[in-house]
């Protein structure tokens, strides 16, 4: 994305005086619009045009000791801050992230990273209801401490001190989502590596595992601490890149008339056609487990998703095609839910 402005920007000073005097930094403005076009061949489009622009503010300074600060906020379609996000680079000591939410933290980070043209094959136009995958304290408030990488590896652990509740500005506080059950702190640890082993042909192999655990607040009949966990690879060789990723989800739930365990299995192939042209097949299946797999007394079917996407880059603008194939929506076993969807998109970078 180009640069709209900059500016001098020492508002951090005041606030970082305890660890060091800041320099003058940066501040800069990026931002961009897609405008979506949405077909549903097997129920109802309605309007099947969508418009979105969003823009971010990113900042970055640097203190006497070497240390770096960054910071990124981004503002969204509905004209609200969605994030804020300060970066806290200690040098040789690793980094420290402070994040309101912006899914970039624990294992969210990890939740899908199979290669794909656009999108991910399950969030492309449909509401699939794939479980299973990671979000961890991603979502919410936290604070994430990266240790410095070593032979390739980095290992990041994110914490926050109460789960659900909204984001809150400085010098405010969120309370509990509920009295009984409420989430309470969570914990993320996440290690990604990139051996070699020696040699140039794995120098593409990327290597992943993520894990989180949800406190609860007040243990009830009805729930039980959460969990979450994922594990995968990548590889990229000349033009192709190839993943494979496994990931499920304890939810807690006691009583045996709700489904406590769901697992998610992601598949993704992209090859890209030129520096601008690229074209990708991903596949996401998500499967109930534990107390009860059924719904509506009907045992619940695998959600199969099936998604071949294009992208094509001219400039700072970006045309993108999806289609879209589901089976089982919702974990559905009607005869609607079967389902698919094809969607064209332009973006535009300013």
């Amino acid at each position: 994305m180009n640069k709209l402005t900059k500016v001098g920007c020492s508002a951090l000073c005041g606030s970082l005086a305890a660890i060091s005097a800041a320099n003058a930094g940066d501040l800069t403005v990026t931002g961009g619009a897609d405008m979506t076009w949405v077909s549903l061949s097997k129920q109802v489009t309605g309007n099947p045009i969508g418009i979105g622009s969003n823009f971010s503010l990113k900042g970055a300074g640097e203190l006497d000791n070497g240390w770096t600060v960054d910071l990124t906020i981004a503002h969204t379609n509905a004209g609200a801050y969605s994030s804020a996000v300060v970066d806290l680079g200690l040098g040789s000591l690793g980094k420290i992230n402070f994040n309101s939410g912006d899914s970039g933290n624990g294992v969210q980070a990890y939740d899908d990273m199979m290669p794909t043209a656009w999108e991910e094959a399950h969030g492309a136009g449909l509401a699939t209801g794939v479980r299973g995958l990671t979000s961890g304290v991603g979502p919410t408030t936290n604070v994430q401490y990266t240790f410095p990488s070593l032979a390739g590896s980095t290992l990041a652990v994110a914490w926050a001190p109460q789960m659900g509740s909204t984001d809150v500005a400085d010098k405010a506080s969120g309370g509990m989502t509920g009295a009984t059950g409420a989430n309470a702190g969570g914990l993320d640890i996440s290690l990604n590596m990139n051996p070699t082993f020696g040699t140039e042909l794995l120098s593409g192999l990327n290597i992943f595992v993520a894990g989180h655990e949800g406190k609860v607040y007040d243990n009830g009949a009805q729930d039980d601490h959460k969990a979450q966990a994922t594990v995968g690879l990548t590889f990229d060789i000349g033009p192709i890149s190839i993943g494979q990723q496994f990931s499920g989800e304890y939810t807690g739930a006691e009583t045996t008339a709700d489904t406590n365990v769901y697992k998610a299995t992601l598949f993704g192939i992209a090859f890209n056609v030129s520096d601008d042209l690229s074209i990708s097949y991903g596949t996401a299946e998500s499967e109930k487990k534990g107390h009860s797999s059924s719904m509506n007394g009907v045992a619940a079917p695998l959600i199969k998703v099936s998604s071949v996407q294009a992208a094509y880059t001219m400039g700072g603008a970006s045309m993108r095609i999806a289609h879209v194939e589901v089976e089982n929506k919702l974990f559905s076993s009607s005869t609607t839910a079967d389902q698919d969807a094809t969607i064209v998109s332009l973006g535009l970078a300013f």
